[in-house]
C-alpha cells in the first residue's frame, strides 16, 4: 500500500443474522455493508452520503471494530487491524476515534466534563502527573473554544453545540490520527452547524487529522469533503473528488440524490428527479443492481448482475451499466 494512504478498506462486509421460530434459528440476514472498498489519504476528508438505513453508520463503526465486520480487510498504515487481538486493538484505538451523532446521548450525565475528558487518558495511561493532565485538559478546551470552568460542569449545563464540542474534545484527548465523524452536526441547530463544521476543519489543519465524515446534509458534505462516496442499500455506488461528483456525477442514484439539494435562487433552473417506489428491503434486495427497480435508466443487464466498478478518471469510480454521461 502506498504510504500516502492512511486507511484502506477492502471488500468489507457486515451481515446481521435474522433469527426466528421457536428455537431462534437463523432464518435470513441483512447485509448492512456489502463488499465495500475505498481508500483515504492522510490529511483528507472523505464524505459519506446516502439515504437513511443505507449502512453509513454501520460502515463507520465496522472500520473501528465497534461492530465486528463479517469479512474483509481494514488496512491502517498497511496493517489489517481486523486481525489484531484485544490488547493490540486497544492500543490502536489511540489512533482511531469517533464523534457520535447525538451529543445528548453520548456523554455520561453523571460525570463532569473534566471526568469525561480524563477517562480516555486514564485508559491509555497518557499522563503520570496531575499537572500534566490538567495542562492537557486546558489545551483540549482551547481546541474546542470552551472556557476553563467547563471542566467542573455537567453535560446538562451546556447547549447542544457546546456538548458536541465536548465530544470533539474527548475524541482528541488521546491524540488520534483518524476520526470517524458520524453525523456530528445533524442533531444541532442550523445556526450552530456551521460553527462546528468550521471547528472540525480548523482542527484538521492544526492537528493534521484525517476524517471519514458521515452526513445527510449534502451541502455540508460538499463544503467539508475532499472526496465524497455515495452509498445505496449497503453498496458504494460512486466515489469521486467533491467538485467532480457534485458537478458531473455518473450514477443515476447520485444524480437523483443531488437534485434534492435546495437551490439558492427559487427561480433558477433546477431539474428535480423524483424516484418512484420505496427503498427495497435489505433483507431481500433485488437481483442485479439494487437500484434498478427505481432507476429510469435501467437496462436488461441491471436486472441480471451487479455492475462492476468503472473508472471515469483515476479518482472517479462508479458502478452502473448505463451511466448518466
Amino acid at each position: 500500500m502506498s504510504e500516502k494512504y492512511l486507511l484502506e478498506v477492502k471488500n468489507l462486509t457486515k451481515r446481521f443474522p435474522i433469527k426466528g421460530g421457536l428455537w431462534g434459528k437463523e432464518v435470513g440476514s441483512v447485509k448492512a455493508v456489502n463488499d465495500i472498498s475505498f481508500k483515504i489519504k492522510k490529511g483528507e476528508t472523505l464524505g459519506l452520503v446516502g439515504e437513511s438505513g443505507c449502512g453509513k453508520t454501520t460502515l463507520g463503526r465496522s472500520i473501528l471494530r465497534l461492530i465486528e465486520p463479517t469479512s474483509g480487510e481494514v488496512l491502517y498504515r498497511g496493517e489489517d487491524i481486523l486481525k489484531y487481538n484485544e490488547k493490540k486493538m486497544r492500543d490502536m484505538r489511540r489512533k482511531m476515534q469517533i464523534i457520535f451523532q447525538d451529543p445528548f446521548a453520548s456523554l455520561n450525565p453523571r460525570m463532569t466534563v473534566g471526568g469525561i475528558l480524563e477517562e480516555p487518558m486514564h485508559v491509555h495511561k497518557l499522563f503520570n502527573s496531575s499537572a500534566e493532565r490538567t495542562k492537557r485538559l486546558h489545551q483540549l478546551l482551547d481546541y474546542v473554544q470552551l472556557p476553563k470552568d467547563a471542566l467542573n460542569k455537567y453535560p446538562h449545563e451546556f447547549s447542544g453545540g457546546q456538548r458536541q464540542r465536548v465530544c470533539i474534545a474527548r475524541a482528541l484527548a488521546v491524540e488520534p490520527e483518524f476520526i470517524v465523524c458520524d453525523e456530528p452536526v445533524s442533531a444541532l441547530d442550523v445556526s450552530v452547524q456551521a460553527q462546528v463544521v468550521n471547528l472540525l476543519m480548523d482542527l484538521q489543519k492544526e492537528l493534521k487529522l484525517t476524517y471519514l465524515f458521515i452526513a445527510h446534509d449534502l451541502k455540508v458534505v460538499e463544503y467539508i469533503s475532499d472526496r465524497v462516496a455515495v452509498m445505496y442499500l449497503g453498496n458504494m455506488v460512486e466515489v469521486a473528488e467533491s467538485h467532480e461528483l457534485y458537478g458531473d456525477s455518473m450514477h443515476p442514484y447520485t444524480k437523483a440524490l443531488f437534485s434534492a439539494i435546495p437551490h439558492p435562487d427559487p427561480n433558477g433552473k433546477q431539474e428535480r428527479i423524483l424516484l418512484e417506489g420505496d427503498i427495497p428491503s435489505p433483507m431481500n434486495p433485488p437481483k442485479g443492481c439494487h437500484f434498478h427497480p427505481r432507476c429510469w435508466k435501467a437496462v436488461d443487464d441491471c436486472k441480471m448482475s451487479y455492475p462492476p466498478v468503472y473508472d471515469k478518471t483515476s479518482s472517479h469510480q462508479y458502478r452502473c451499466f448505463n451511466p448518466m454521461n
